[in-house]
């Protein structure tokens, strides 16, 4: 059996359902409260140990608290997203404005909801995408890489996902008939959001030529699992980078002629995608996107780009090229909101962990600005009452704030003073940032061909320039992931649960039980 039903019963009433009859602790009206029936099911992972924990302690939360039924559930993801990238994008956006920055409020730090979120893996202090998004859309922990599958899968090995799998939250809104979307920067196949929908014991696998070596040809590539993704009527939209995983090695691109896809099986999936209904269509730039009306029953697969989509701050030379983040959010809300029953949405800001990883922390801090306002269309476009918003990240990175900068110095600049308004030296005699990184590429320079980690004199370079890459520690050929705990902001109906400090992996059970898609953890 996939799963254990419940009866069909208003959200409503499993607002109440737990509850003491002496004390009126749900929080909600009776009278105003919407009435929404839904079948709340218990997902196949439902007896793995990280589930069950996650599961009894948002369950707690509700006994206490009560839960108000959400209609709709939108979960914004900032990849890479650390509570340093918060602060820091909150002061870069407040001066991209010509505003005081230290001041200044994102808009998911206006949401009236807050915790912290533990972000390891089954198998890794410091986790990857893969892991954490996998907590956040099944509510069980699983091994880094790894996706829609539990602790005791196998890195790599096909045969180790049998009696391993997971149902996500997407794949039972589907079964209950509801409208579900994924919106990202990033590939459409990488890991954030691919966690919805794929089974993989490596979230490498993102076409078939990835299936190399022992059993991964048993295997079903990613693209090729969302394609074939057999919940309900599928994805209404799926709008992302990453067209090169769903086009063969013999298709040039259709933005590039010097390139082509990257299948080997010869399977072109943007044909099979428009194949399944006159409905389904298939986009690749922002003429093709404008082109869709998205308050018809059009099902959109977007992929703007080959690999990942353009930076915001990289875009802006080429605003014809493809939407932005704000765009794509907007097109669908509009689409899903035409399900009477409610929708699921993702929605990932995926290319601010790249900023990070390319110890670019404009980049980074652009792209957090980007999401924050897709979050404030999010706002706009859905009824308080009836949504609930999640933001929060998947993981940390290692960038830091230091070094005793005057109120109102650039972000992005180097460390002044406020006695003489002059940049500050360290104790080698040279400037430094305020904005650096633990690890990265740039903690050594290439001099003559050998490596001189004598630290830069930055005192004749521009640190605002979009090129410029922060100085960091560790030299790495990448920076990597942080392993602090990040941010959870929320809104709307279930919001409530949101508070302290929670384990990841019950986002899904927030999500889930004020849906109404999840049961109750049982005796």
């Amino acid at each position: 059996m996939r799963r254990t039903a419940l009866p069909l019963v208003s959200i409503a009433a499993l607002a109440i359902a737990g509850c003491s009859a002496s004390s009126d602790i749900t929080g909600t009206d009776s009278t105003s409260t919407p009435t929404i029936t839904r079948e709340a099911a218990t997902p196949i992972q439902s007896g793995d140990s990280y589930y069950q924990s996650a599961a009894e302690a948002v369950d707690a939360r509700i006994q206490q608290r009560g839960v108000k039924p959400a209609k709709n559930v939108i979960l914004f993801v900032g990849d890479g997203m650390s509570i340093p990238t918060i602060t820091a994008a909150r002061i870069y956006a407040g001066q991209k404005r010509g505003l005081d920055g230290e001041s200044y409020r994102l808009t998911m730090e206006t949401l009236p909801f807050m915790a912290l979120s533990k972000t390891y893996s089954h198998d890794f202090q410091v986790a990857d995408s893969a892991s954490t998004a996998t907590a956040m859309v099944t509510g069980a922990k699983t091994n880094s890489r790894m996706l829609g599958v539990l602790q005791d899968t196998r890195f790599n090995n096909c045969a180790s996902v049998e009696g391993n799998t997971t149902d996500t939250l997407f794949e039972l809104a589907e079964r209950a008939g509801l409208a579900t979307g994924l919106v990202s920067t990033a590939r459409l196949t990488h890991a954030t959001p691919a966690s919805t929908f794929a089974k993989s014991p490596s979230r490498d696998w993102e076409n078939d030529a990835d299936l190399k070596g022992g059993d991964a040809s048993a295997c079903k590539d990613i693209a090729r699992q969302l394609i074939e993704w057999p919940e309900g009527d599928g994805f209404e939209v799926a709008m992302a980078g990453g067209r090169g995983s769903f086009t063969t090695v013999d298709q040039a691109d259709v933005e590039n002629a010097d390139w082509s896809g990257n299948r080997e099986d010869g399977r072109d999936l943007t044909a099979e995608w428009t194949a399944k209904s006159d409905d389904h269509v298939y986009i690749t730039d922002k003429a093709g996107f404008d082109a869709i009306d998205f308050a018809s029953d059009a099902k959109v697969l977007g992929l703007f780009e080959p690999s990942h989509m353009k930076f915001a701050i990289d875009r802006a030379d080429d605003p014809a090229g493809e939407p932005s983040l704000v765009d794509l959010t907007k097109a669908a809300i509009t689409r899903l909101s035409r399900n009477d029953e409610g929708y699921m949405l993702m929605v990932e800001g995926g290319r601010i962990d790249h900023g990070h990883h390319g110890v670019s922390a404009i980049r980074a801090l652009d792209e957090t600005d980007e999401m924050d306002q897709a979050v404030a269309a999010a706002l706009e476009m859905t009824n308080a009452d009836e949504t609930l918003i999640i933001v929060t990240a998947d993981h940390s990175h290692t960038m830091t704030i230091s070094g005793y900068p005057t109120r109102g110095n650039p972000i992005l600049g180097k460390v002044v003073s406020g006695l003489d308004n002059a940049p500050m030296d360290a104790q080698d005699g040279k400037p430094y940032t305020t904005l650096s990184y633990a690890s990265g590429m740039t903690a050594c320079r290439l001099v003559s061909g050998e490596q001189d980690c004598v630290r830069e004199d930055l005192s004749d370079i521009d640190t605002t320039e979009k090129n410029f890459q922060q100085p960091s520690l560790v030299f790495m050929a990448s920076e990597t992931h942080g392993g602090d705990d990040v941010a959870i902001f929320a809104t709307g109906p279930g919001s409530e649960l949101v508070s302290g400090v929670m384990e990841q992996n019950e986002i899904f059970h927030v999500m889930g039980r004020a849906s109404g898609l999840v049961s109750a953890p049982t005796e």
